[in-house]
């Protein structure tokens, strides 16, 4: 039997607008019907999508920046991540740029690591983790961040103590806990079986408001 999620999308009876910031996501209140035919009201938060990177070196390390989150009142070390906020930008694209603004390193071989979603109770957002390898400094003028990310401290650590820190409760976003993993998991079969950076996204939102 294959484990598999399964593509579903059940009568909308009606929705509405309730929040909108005009930047990055929308709440919307829908009237759902379920197949037993019980209509129920679900909140939900649409938003673009995202990916991450989670850089590997020769030596066996993985990057992790520290930035502040502030709806958990937190700084934390995660890979380099963003927003899919820019018109027709492919995903593989945005994670090479995120890569090159946030920590000034190229990769020359990428892979996706996970796809998954972060909230599906609540949000539609998708994230695509891609694993970047062979990796170096970048050459020019490093770019200026702006707010959380003008002053993101960068640190390689090694992969083992990268997972550790997982499993023990010290790291806690999803782009850390799900790439770090993946990568672990993945270095065991010697990276076998890995999607090609270009592999196809379904799960990707495709609107948003």
């Amino acid at each position: 039997m294959t484990v598999e999620d399964t593509p579903a999308s059940y009568e909308v009876v009606s929705s509405r607008t309730a929040y909108s910031s005009g930047r990055v996501f929308s709440v919307l209140v829908d009237d759902v019907r379920l197949p037993s035919g019980e209509v129920v009201t679900r909140d939900l938060v649409e938003h673009p999508g995202a990916v991450g990177v989670v850089a590997l070196n020769d030596a066996g390390e993985v990057l992790l920046l520290q930035q502040y989150r502030h709806p958990v009142r937190r700084l934390l070390w995660e890979p380099p991540a963003g927003l899919l906020d820019i018109a027709g930008e492919a995903p593989l694209l945005a994670a090479q740029r995120e890569l090159l603004e946030e920590a000034h390193v190229v990769a020359r071989r990428w892979h996706v690591l996970v796809d998954l979603f972060t909230t599906p109770g609540m949000s539609g957002e998708a994230l695509r983790v891609y694993l970047a390898r062979e990796v170096s400094q970048a050459e020019g003028d490093r770019w200026e961040g702006h707010g959380e990310e003008r002053d993101m401290p960068a640190q390689w650590v090694p992969l083992e103590q990268a997972v550790d820190a997982v499993l023990a409760g010290r790291l806690h976003n999803p782009v850390a806990v799900s790439g770090l993993l993946a990568v672990a998991a993945a270095q065991t079969r010697g990276f076998e079986g890995l999607r090609p950076g270009e592999a196809p996204w379904p799960e990707r939102p495709t609107s948003t408001s």
